[in-house]
């Protein structure tokens, strides 16, 4: 809805927050095409009518005076070709000392000669699509069409290989549907809550309102993790755990719950299979016994703390919900198949008020994927002609010459991604890179032509929110900036693709989403989506949403939950503390974990660019056990066997256990994603960002300290 406030250009637009997966509903108050403030709607059924810092103060980046408002083809580029400069170069003006300009028409032919010469000289798969959760569901759609169709590769993939695919894979697996299951307010109707890898009150605080409320009346909370969260403060039970323990810890609980015969028969009988197999194997694992811990120094307190979390958990009817804590280890993908083990045990899905939620981390990455952005999934998860490569994987095929062409659109993957020093060495092996952004980021250094877009604020398309509920955006601004699906659009006519990709607006798309994603989307076209703006809708949408998964059968072939096993390894943090070699005085051996700040957001190119949100958040925070300040110091480098950073200010708290650091990763001149190689899970390569082992060098030392 646009509602005119007052005689003059002053609107007030209803939209979408798009910097978190909560998609919060928010007002935008507009005056002669600019924003001037943010605020949400008392009846906004996500936001409750209250918004994070960067909801409210984060728009700031859309009349940056940095932005791309042109296209930029780098001179190097034309000089290497020199029949694609003949044929543009009297449409073509000089920028800067590095690059050339031009209309988008000639940007896109440019583009298209050279995605055509590298097609017929190498082949379609030599091409590749790497895209963000940043666009639209109608842009991420023409993404992966673009590339499975115009360039005929398999090789696209999106964000969530750094984030939330193990939990795709890890509920697949079990039951059928890599999403959550019931919308937020059910955390109203719960009796218990486990919230474990999340910091929840600075990566989704919308949602963290509701667990507090509840924590606060009931005393129902649960938080695991490897430090001690703000959120933690509120726990019942606050657990904090050793570094790369997550299997170990849901198998202790799924121990307890067998062991104690805590679990629902009739649930298990008529909605799961496998179980026999399941409890035989799991009480018979020798590291499930939550007495293991009573050997792990520093953490013996575990071996009582567990059982009562397993207790009440399925005694109650309850809720789980996790982040990036749980995906981005080694186990992530069985971690989350150990996760939904104990719902299916317990009978806590597929009701009201019980239920699993992965809190993924940006505005669009359930719609990303759903929209096809994966190299083994085509939309509405349905499997693709052919299979690609995954983003570590198309790494390795730059490196030796595999790959020759990069599309990358809205994903900072020189800074986002693990191993960096990796990724920047296999670009630079690439005979074309093209980027779609809103800013000059780092990928966009290793750009050939960069193509300046609409944000957000600036377009029409559809979201959907970490709890599947659609959400169609409307502009709060006009642009004369192109949407990424018309640049695709552009480009594929020119390609000779045009009749394939016969899009004049984003609705356009979208119908045809709707008839290729109808599992998911057949029932929810633009005007019914508009009708119910304020509430949204939930996929599946048919004649009605589904607000709650699983209700009477789960999305498997048969219709049965099922239970997939994996033991326990010990290795990092546990096998050292098991060797008596972890706890020492030297500076060498700290685990390092990372995560967001409430200010800011992924690669932090929009929310550094509001003086409300980057003041206090310049630079990257490094938290250090507090008692070490002699030791380290206020500055330090961290390296790793495959990289360091640059110098980080350290503050130190009790919030963090002894011999383990946290760090934020929001400004790439950090460089803290240069610690992470390719250790990565095993299933799904979401890379190991949740621990690595590091050497502290106090600022100033001329060597390591080892």
């Amino acid at each position: 809805m646009t509602k005119k406030i007052d005689s003059q250009e002053r609107k007030e637009i209803e939209s979408v927050c798009t910097y978190c997966g909560v998609g919060c509903d928010i007002t935008g108050v507009v005056e002669n095409n600019k924003i001037i403030k943010i605020f949400a709607q008392k009846d906004g059924v996500v936001s409750e009518g209250k918004l994070c810092i960067k909801g409210k103060y984060g728009y700031d980046f859309v009349d940056a005076k940095d932005r791309i408002r042109e296209p930029r083809i780098k001179k190097s580029f034309l000089e290497k070709n020199p029949h694609i400069n003949e044929v543009v170069s009297e449409k073509l003006t000089e920028l800067d000392s590095d690059y050339m300009t031009c209309d988008l028409d000639t940007a896109t032919t440019i583009a298209a000669m050279k995605l055509d010469e590298i097609k017929k000289q190498y082949g379609g798969d030599s091409f590749c699509a790497i895209g963000g959760a940043r666009t639209s569901c109608e842009s991420a759609y023409a993404f992966q069409k673009f590339c499975r169709e115009t360039m005929d590769s398999p090789h696209v993939d999106n964000c969530a290989r750094v984030c939330h695919s193990p939990s795709l894979k890890g509920m697949r697996a079990t039951m059928g549907e890599g999403a959550a299951t019931n919308p937020y307010n059910d955390i109203y109707e719960t009796e218990f809550m486990i919230v474990i890898g999340s910091n929840t009150m600075e990566a989704h605080p919308i949602i963290a309102n509701r667990i507090v409320d509840m924590a606060k009346k009931h005393n129902n909370l649960a938080v695991i993790d490897v430090r001690e969260t703000k959120l933690a403060r509120l726990a019942k039970h606050n657990c904090v755990i050793p570094f790369e323990s997550n299997l170990l810890i849901l198998n202790m609980m799924a121990y307890v719950i067998m062991d104690e015969e805590l679990y629902d028969e009739s649930f298990i009988a008529n909605r799961t299979k496998g179980f026999a197999e399941f409890k035989e194997k799991i009480l018979n694992d020798p590291y499930a016994n939550p007495a293991f811990f009573k050997d792990i120094e520093g953490y013996e307190y575990l071996a009582k703390m567990i059982p009562n979390i397993a207790r009440e958990y399925a005694v109650k009817k309850s809720m789980i919900f996790w982040g990036l804590g749980i995906t981005q280890n080694l186990d992530g993908s069985y971690a989350v198949m150990a996760i939904t083990h104990l719902a299916l045990m317990t009978g806590n899905v597929g009701k009201t008020g019980a239920g699993l939620m992965p809190l993924r981390g940006q505005n669009n990455v359930q719609g990303a994927c759903d929209m096809g952005c994966l190299p083994y999934f085509a939309p509405d998860y349905q499997k693709p002609k052919a299979d690609g490569l995954m983003t570590p994987q198309l790494m390795d095929a730059m490196l030796d010459g595999r790959i020759k062409a990069l599309l990358n659109m809205g994903e900072d993957i020189t800074h986002i991604h693990p191993n960096i020093n990796k990724i920047d060495k296999a670009m630079d092996m690439l005979e074309f890179v093209m980027v779609q952004e809103l800013f000059m980021t780092d990928v966009t250094k290793k750009a050939d032509i960069v193509i300046g877009v609409r944000s957000a604020y600036e377009k029409t398309g559809v979201y959907v929110n970490a709890m599947r509920r659609l959400h169609l955006s409307q502009p709060l601004v006009k642009s004369d900036l192109p949407d990424d699906w018309e640049v695709l659009t552009q480009m594929a006519d020119k390609l000779g693709d045009g009749e394939n990709f016969n899009f004049k607006t984003s609705e356009d798309v979208w119908n045809e989403v709707r008839v290729v994603a109808p599992r998911r989307f057949s029932g929810a076209d633009y005007y019914r989506l508009e009708r119910h703006r304020k509430r949204g809708m939930q996929w599946p949408i048919y004649h009605e949403d589904t607000p709650v998964l699983h209700l009477l059968d789960f999305r498997t072939e048969d219709g049965l939950g099922k239970y997939v096993y994996k033991q326990y390894e010990p290795r990092g943090m546990v096998q050292e503390i098991l060797d008596k070699k972890f706890y020492n005085d030297s500076l060498e051996g700290y685990y390092l974990t990372t995560g967001r700040t409430l200010a800011h957001y992924n690669n932090a190119a929009q929310t550094k660019r509001s003086s409300k949100l980057d003041t206090k958040y310049d630079e990257d925070v490094l938290l250090a056990p507090l008692g070490d300040e002699e030791k380290l110091g206020d500055r330090v480098i961290l390296k790793s066997e495959y990289g360091e950073s640059e110098a980080l200010t350290v503050k130190f708290t009790e919030k963090v256990k002894s011999k383990t650091l946290f760090c934020t990763f929001h400004h790439a001149k950090s460089r803290i994603n240069a610690l992470f190689g390719d250790e990565c899970d095993e299933l799904i390569m979401t890379a190991r960002f949740k621990s690595v082992k590091v050497e502290v060098i106090p600022v100033g030392d001329e060597v390591a300290c080892s």
